[in-house]
């Protein structure tokens, strides 16, 4: 009796991820506070523009401008994400930037191992898959709490890919 080879695209996934980076600030709470800063910065400005001293407003605008700059910069690197999907047959890892640039890499699940940097006092700082002598860094918008559950749900996925398909005889 034979059994039927898959192909990669066949083979049901053990293990998909997808990671994003975290941003507590919504654009709810972004438009507050940039309310409060824009309306702080008018009275402190004004208030320096009674007393004479006006270039000093222009300075107060100037700081709210490059806060929502800052902001604005930080919202779009946010667009960036990692995908991580383990079969029995790959482990594949695909990287979009923020700009959209995708890189992928195919690994063989039975040939990577994961990786950890571990600081005592913070915990996991860094994971990576070796594979043949090579380094991939993964998650690494995550925070080491997040790391640490990634990096088990990937290990038992891992182990269980190495076990090979489950593969059920009907009679």
């Amino acid at each position: 009796m034979t059994l039927d080879n898959h192909s990669d695209a066949e083979m049901p996934p053990i293990f998909s991820a997808v990671l994003t980076p975290h941003r507590s600030l919504g654009q709810i709470g972004f438009v507050v506070l940039m309310l409060v800063v824009a309306g702080l910065s008018f009275v402190s400005g004004m208030v320096f523009l009674m007393m004479g001293a006006w270039p000093v407003f222009g300075f107060f605008g100037l700081d709210v401008l490059l806060l929502y700059w800052a902001f604005r910069l930080n919202y779009r690197a946010a667009a960036a994400y990692e995908e991580v999907s383990v079969s029995s047959v790959a482990l594949k890892v695909r990287k979009v930037s923020h700009r959209g640039q995708v890189r992928e890499w195919v690994l063989n699940p039975l040939w990577v191992r994961l990786e950890k940097v571990t600081l005592e006092e913070f915990g996991i700082q860094t994971l990576l898959l070796v594979s043949r002598g090579k380094r991939l860094p993964i998650a690494g918008f995550l925070g080491p709490d997040e790391k640490a559950s990634f990096a088990t749900a990937l290990n038992r996925a891992l182990g269980e890919a190495r076990r090979g398909p489950a593969v059920s005889v009907i009679p």
